[in-house]
């Protein structure tokens, strides 16, 4: 395996550090623009604007250009970015947690998403716009975020061991 541009030892604070500046960029730029993906959504459907949507298809373009440069970089820290999809979506994802096959990882997403979506619509912004009112002062952003940061850690402990346990009890795992 090749050993990228950056020797071992710099990439190991060049990666965090750089995905550290890119995120205060994002965010400031998020504040600056009155970003919100759901809001962009909503835009583009009710009065075809696009101005929020073209931000929410920047930020996808950017991280896959961000993930690209990584791989690049240093292709050690992004060993299974590209990895082969087969005919058999039963077939395992290599390196993933949990050892659950492809289409247990589509139903995480898609399940997740439109809980997310509902969540947000509810709320009135995405959870990026959630943050940065919060880091404006909106006490509503504020336990919005403290929320997502509590239902992040019980998830990590304790949900999600128990749907991975369920889905390989249903023949998801590998």
């Amino acid at each position: 395996m090749a050993t990228g541009i950056l020797p071992a030892n710099i990439a190991i604070i060049a990666v965090p550090v750089f995905t550290l500046l890119l995120g205060l960029l994002i965010g400031y730029l998020a504040q600056r623009s009155g970003y919100c993906s759901i809001g962009g959504f909503r835009d583009y459907t009710l009065f075809r604007h696009t101005r929020l949507l073209s931000g929410y298809l920047t930020l996808i373009f950017a991280a896959f250009a961000g993930y690209l440069l990584f791989w690049f970089l240093v292709p050690s820290s992004m060993e299974h970015f590209f990895w082969p999809l087969t005919s058999n979506p039963f077939s395992p994802v290599p390196g993933a947690p949990g050892g659950l096959n492809t289409a247990a990882y589509i139903l995480f997403a898609i399940i997740p998403g439109f809980l997310v979506g509902f969540i947000t619509v509810l709320l009135g912004g995405c959870p990026i716009r959630q943050t940065v009112m919060a880091s404006e002062g909106s006490y509503k952003s504020a336990w919005f975020f403290i929320g997502m940061c509590i239902g992040s850690i019980i998830f990590a402990l304790l949900v999600s061991g128990w749907v991975v346990t369920l889905m390989k009890s249903l023949g998801f795992g590998a």
